[in-house]
């Protein structure tokens, strides 16, 4: 009788990524929102957005009650050793225990296997895994050591992995994986996977791509059935990422290439409806998809810079009212523009508590991401807004925002 292939035990807080077809990291389209809908249009795991170590260690966890969320927030210095008493707290990352409970993964970008395990516990309570970037090929990941610039340094990477599995993964009993890029030859790419499937991971995910490839450029797969291989030699789970339209493709391409799931990003991105079922009908129509984002982007309180920045990206360009939508500066703009007349009170809510005024230049964050690496990698949660007088956002304690005491185990 032949045995049974070797598995990697799945923790019991964990989750097996076999037969997944997942949202993939994304920085700024990875938010709450985002990956909620993901998971409404039948996404069986979502990845959280690449949130830096550092950014978390020092948060304050809150449980919020006008979302039901917990949230992992901090005040902004500004540089300075002293926060002032003016600044206002910033949602470094928002989870949903509810509506994602079992279902999320938590992307850390990290350098450090000390300063990854101290961020991974403060999240682990709460999600079924915890996925090292080591693939982001962007400067202000790679130029701190992390991302990309972490292929280079296998041994590294894996003790980064090691103390994650053995600090992290046993004791809260979840999942640690991480997700790569593609190296120079096949060979290379072979003894990495190998190195870092040895260390105790569930999964790996492998983006088809090499770091200097950009988007644009077709995802390369003939390494992919290779990688498979290695992955299930060691029992670990092998995903994969790059250029899969939607779920009828994934599960073609898990089929072909032996892989065990897989990622879609840019075309869940553009319409996260991409993770229906033929038989549910597949895609959306754009303005049904824009709709309930808004309802999911106000049920949580998202931050209207993000929720413009993600409506931006699901309606299509040449339409009138994607022109129109660069003038709102609101909730209320944007649900009078989209017509949604059953929202606006919702609208007015949400804009209140967010501090946002008819005289706010919109956040004004463009400008200030482009010169803050840190705010970019937290999808733009460390920008930090002056507040003057009327219009000031209130805090999150006045806002009836509940400090959580810190779990240990």
């Amino acid at each position: 009788m032949a045995s049974s292939p070797k598995r990697v035990p799945i923790p019991k807080n964990g989750v097996d990524y076999r037969g997944k077809v997942v949202l993939a990291p994304m920085v700024r389209s990875g938010e709450l929102p985002s990956r909620l809908l993901a998971l409404k249009y039948g996404a069986d795991l979502v990845w959280g957005p690449e949130t830096i170590d550092k950014s978390m260690i020092g948060t304050t966890k809150r449980l919020n009650p006008h979302t039901s969320t917990i949230d992992y927030t901090r005040t902004p210095s500004n540089l300075s050793k002293e926060p002032s008493s003016t600044s206002r707290e910033s949602v470094i990352f928002r989870l949903h225990p509810t509506r994602e409970n079992g279902r999320l993964i938590f992307q850390i970008g990290t350098s450090q296997p000390a300063l990854a395990v101290e961020a991974a516990k403060l999240v682990a309570p709460h999600v079924a895994g915890i996925d090292v970037n080591a693939g982001c090929p962007k400067p202000f990941s790679t130029s701190g050591g992390m991302g990309a610039a972490l292929l280079q340094t296998p041994d590294h990477l894996a003790s980064i992995l090691s103390a994650l599995v053995e600090e992290v993964g046993k004791v809260y009993e979840i999942g640690i994986s991480v997700k790569v890029r593609l190296l120079e030859t096949a060979e290379k790419t072979k003894a990495l996977v190998q190195k870092l499937c040895a260390t105790g991971i569930i999964g790996l995910t492998v983006h088809c791509r090499t770091t200097p490839m950009r988007p644009r450029e077709r995802a390369i797969r003939d390494q992919l059935s290779m990688i498979a291989d290695v992955c299930r030699n060691a029992g670990v789970a092998c995903m994969m990422n790059g250029d899969v339209r939607d779920r009828n493709e994934a599960v073609q391409l898990i089929q072909e290439y032996g892989v065990d799931g897989a990622m879609i990003a840019t075309a869940a991105e553009s319409n996260p409806s991409a993770f229906r079922t033929p038989e549910d009908g597949g895609l959306l129509p754009w303005r049904e998809v824009v709709e309930e984002y808004m309802r999911t982007a106000l049920g949580v309180d998202n931050k209207w810079g993000n929720t413009k920045f993600t409506l931006n990206n699901l309606m299509p360009g040449k339409a009138e009212v994607s022109r129109k939508m660069t003038g709102c500066k609101r909730y209320i703009d944007a649900c009078k523009l989209l017509e949604l007349e059953e929202l606006h009170s919702r609208a007015q809510e949400v804009d209140e508590r967010l501090g946002i005024s008819a005289n706010n230049k919109d956040h004004d964050i463009r400008g200030k991401r482009k010169k803050n690496p840190s705010a970019q990698a937290v999808g733009g949660n460390m920008v930090i807004e002056k507040s003057h007088g009327i219009g000031r956002k209130s805090s999150l304690s006045e806002r009836g925002v509940i400090a959580m005491p810190v779990v240990t185990v």
